[in-house]
C-alpha cells in the first residue's frame, strides 16, 4: 500500500485558499457548463453514511465547518445510516452531478461490492482523502499473550475468538487479513459497534479484538486491556509504545478506517476543481487537524487522483480478502 501523505503546511493551505477564491470568481465553466460561473450559489449537502455522534459524523461536521468559509455557502450535513453504509452511498451515486450533493466516503466503499451490495467505486468522483483511523489488535490485560508474535503463534495452535465492530466491517476484514497473512486461526465475533467489542475484551469474554486506535486507547491507558500491534506503517501518537505489525515482520498488515469526500460521477470540470481545492484547504487546516487529533484519527490527505487510485487498490485488496470467505 502506498505510504500515506500527511498534512501539508500552512503555506500550502494559503495557496489553496487563494486558488479556491480564484476558481469561485472566474470559473471557466469546464465541460459541464450547467453549474455556471457562480458555483456554489446555494447550500451544499454533505451525506454521511453513519448516525449522528459517531466518528464519520464528527469528522464530516469538522470538515464542513472549514469548508463553509472557503466556499462561501452553508454545508448541510445529512445522516443517512443503514445497510452497512450502502444506503448513503447509493443515494449519493443517484443524485445529480452538480456539486450540490457530496458525501463522506468510508473504507466500506472498497468492501461492499464484494459483499453483495450494489456499490462500486467506479460510480463516483473522488475529491480527496481526509483521514485515517489505524486499527489495533488488543487482548485482555491478563492475557497470556504479551506480544503480537505470541498471539499469532498461539492462534496457529488453537483457534482464538476475535471481536470486531460488526459483520462486514473493516475490523472484521482486518482480522481476516491477519489470518490470511499469518496462518493464524481467528474466529470472527461480530458486535454491534466497536465499544461492545472492547467491553467484551476487557471482560475476558473473547480472546482479542480489532478496533480503531481511538476506540481502544482509553482502555489501554487505564490498564484494562493490552494492545499488541498497530496496523499502520508508523506507530500511533496515542499509543507510542505499541509496535506496528511490520515491526513483528508482517509488512503488509495495514488496515484502517480511512475516509474522504466523494460525489456523483461526472461532475463538471469547474465544479470538481473548486471542490478539490476547497477540500484540500479544509483538510489541511489547523482547525480540522486539531479536531481529529483530539479523537484518534490521523489527518491524512490525498488529492483526487491519488485518492481514486488508492480506493481502487483497496477495492482489489479487499476482493482478495473477502472473496475467500
Amino acid at each position: 500500500m502506498p505510504r500515506n501523505r500527511l498534512t501539508r503546511s500552512l503555506a500550502g493551505t494559503g495557496a489553496a485558499l487563494l486558488s479556491v477564491a480564484a476558481l469561485a470568481a472566474c470559473s471557466d465553466g469546464g465541460s459541464g457548463g450547467d453549474a455556471g460561473d457562480d458555483y456554489p450559489s446555494e447550500d451544499i449537502t454533505l451525506i454521511v453514511q453513519a448516525a449522528a455522534g459517531g466518528g464519520s459524523d464528527l469528522t464530516s461536521r469538522a470538515l464542513a465547518a472549514e469548508l463553509e468559509p472557503l466556499l462561501d455557502t452553508s454545508i448541510v450535513v445529512e445522516n443517512r445510516p443503514g445497510a452497512s453504509g450502502s444506503t448513503a452511498m447509493q443515494y449519493v451515486r443517484d443524485e445529480e452531478p452538480d456539486g450540490y450533493t457530496i458525501g463522506f466516503v468510508p473504507v466500506e466503499i472498497a468492501m461492499l461490492g464484494h459483499q453483495g451490495f450494489d456499490v462500486l467505486p467506479e460510480d463516483y468522483d473522488f475529491i480527496g482523502q481526509i483521514m485515517l483511523a489505524p486499527g489495533a489488535l488488543v487482548v485482555p490485560n491478563d492475557s497470556p499473550y504479551e506480544t503480537f508474535e505470541d498471539f499469532i503463534e498461539g492462534a496457529k495452535e488453537t483457534p482464538l475468538a476475535v471481536g470486531n465492530s460488526g459483520a462486514g466491517s473493516i475490523w472484521e476484514a482486518a482480522a481476516f487479513g491477519v489470518a490470511d497473512a499469518t496462518g493464524a486461526q481467528l474466529e470472527s465475533v461480530p458486535f454491534d459497534g466497536g465499544a461492545p467489542a472492547v467491553t467484551a475484551v476487557i471482560g475476558g469474554q473473547i480472546d482479542a479484538a480489532v478496533g480503531g486506535v481511538g476506540e481502544v486507547s482509553a482502555a489501554a491507558d487505564d490498564g484494562q486491556l493490552r494492545p499488541l500491534a498497530i496496523f499502520h506503517d508508523e506507530r500511533h501518537p496515542d499509543l507510542p509504545d505499541v509496535p506496528t505489525a511490520a515491526e513483528a515482520g508482517y509488512d503488509d498488515l495495514e488496515f484502517g478506517g480511512w475516509g474522504g469526500i466523494y460525489a456523483p460521477k461526472d461532475l463538471p470540470d469547474d465544479v470538481r476543481a473548486t471542490l478539490e481545492e476547497a477540500v484540500e484547504a479544509a483538510a489541511t487546516s489547523d482547525g480540522f487537524v486539531e479536531t481529529l487529533a483530539a479523537s484518534g484519527p490521523l489527518p491524512v490527505y490525498r488529492d483526487s487522483a491519488e485518492f481514486q487510485e488508492f480506493v481502487l487498490s483497496e477495492y482489489e485488496r479487499f476482493g482478495e480478502i473477502l472473496g475467500s470467505r
